[in-house]
């Protein structure tokens, strides 16, 4: 449901791209704030959620810094607001949902190659996310991490990593992109990112007694069940992309080596 969406949003890019990415944003600071904050998540979610709200508005327009420094003051605003003993935990989902929104962002503002490099991505996150499900299931073996998710195994994860690979190596070809080795590591490294991003959410649920983020979509668990391996592997492809090709290009950064 949210796939096609995704990429259409993508293609349009700039105000639909940031509408897009700005509703996934404030939706995952509600199921956060649901989780983390309990009596005063109204308080805390009208702050963040203004917050993340006026980020987006200034990203998309071209003002990262102060979007970047509105989250900031967003997050003390909601510390301010929450309980002692979880101040910390519920100041964490501003600057978690605002990643979520302005990673991509900042991605697709490349004009040549920004369309290209969220196709990269989407695929990417996607494909471990389908490869580790299946070869998890299929194999089967010893846990990835018991503790926090009992269903992952090592063969699903390395599963999801390899058709990460495959796949990424085909877009690129179909894409005439070059250094395929350089791009089959990328996909390695993203691919454990995004992995890595999903763990994080089950530490969090299981810290706060939650099954799922919310149920939001029906069948699939919330917002965050569906983007929290996307939210860690955009914030290190931007990283990525912004490393090596700068405000300008940070698509071409990502895909050009």
């Amino acid at each position: 449901m949210l796939a096609p969406l995704a990429v259409g949003a993508a293609y349009a890019g700039d105000w639909p791209f940031a509408l897009f990415w700005g509703v996934a944003a404030i939706g995952v600071l509600w199921e956060w704030t649901s989780m983390v904050a309990r009596a005063d998540q109204r308080s805390v979610l009208a702050a963040g959620g203004a917050a993340l709200a006026l980020a987006v508005a200034l990203a998309v327009t071209g003002h990262l810094l102060a979007a970047v420094i509105v989250l900031a003051m967003g997050t003390m605003g909601a510390a301010s607001l929450a309980l002692g003993e979880r101040r910390i935990w519920v100041a964490g989902g501003v600057p978690y949902a605002g990643a979520l929104a302005l990673a991509p962002m900042v991605l697709r503002s490349d004009n040549e190659d920004g369309f290209l490099a969220m196709v990269f991505l989407f695929v990417i996150v996607w494909t471990t996310d389908v490869g580790a499900y299946f070869v998890g299931r299929a194999v089967g073996g010893p846990k990835l991490m018991p503790q926090v998710s009992p269903n992952k195994t090592w063969a699903g994860a390395l599963g999801g990593m390899g058709a990460a690979v495959i796949v990424a190596v085909a877009v690129a070809k179909a894409a005439a992109l070059t250094n395929l080795f350089a791009i089959a590591m990328l996909a390695v490294v993203l691919s454990v990112c995004a992995q890595g991003g999903d763990l994080f959410e089950s530490v969090l649920k299981r810290r706060f007694g939650a099954k799922d983020s919310s149920r939001l979509i029906p069948g699939h668990g919330g917002l965050m069940d569906r983007l929290d391996g996307f939210l860690t592997a955009s914030v290190v492809a931007v990283l990525i992309g912004l490393a090596r090709g700068g405000f300008e290009s940070p698509g071409r950064g990502l895909l050009v080596w």
